[in-house]
């Protein structure tokens, strides 16, 4: 089986969100770098070249296939702001009601700006993430 093609790596955290494009993009990651350090508790680390991860967790799928990935993170793309909980966001539409302006993929919630969203409840939502996910597989620091 092949592996993850998003592999975590050692890339200055600070370096990229500075370098973002535009500028309100990297003032934005560097608003949810604070906010995911601070649900957490862990430090970040870049996963692939876009993508700042908090945490990871080894997963072994009934199939056979296993891996490790971010346990949460987010990726302040042109288009949107994509933020990762994984392994979805089945179980709070509860949360996701409250949240604002926003879509949904399988792990991925993409928004366009932070001004649309309410900032604690996105804590709230990283929080039940890394929750759910515990309940899983381990959840390791890094």
């Amino acid at each position: 089986m092949s592996a993850n093609k998003t592999q975590p790596n050692d890339a200055n955290v600070s370096d990229f969100l500075a370098g973002v494009e535009p500028r309100r993009r990297a003032e934005e990651g560097a608003r949810l770098d604070r906010l995911f350090r601070a649900v957490t508790g862990f430090q970040p680390r870049m996963w692939g070249g876009s993508i700042v991860g908090y945490g990871r967790y080894h997963y072994v799928y009934d199939s056979g296939r296993e891996g490790d990935f971010l346990a949460t993170g987010f990726s302040p793309r042109k288009a949107a702001l994509s933020i990762y909980i994984m392994p979805g966001y089945g179980d709070f539409a509860g949360i996701l009601g409250r949240l604002g302006k926003h879509r949904i993929g399988k792990s991925c919630l993409y928004v366009n700006k932070l001004a649309d969203i309410d900032m604690e409840v996105l804590g709230e939502l990283i929080r039940a993430g890394l929750d759910d996910l515990g309940t899983r597989w381990p959840v390791h620091r890094e």
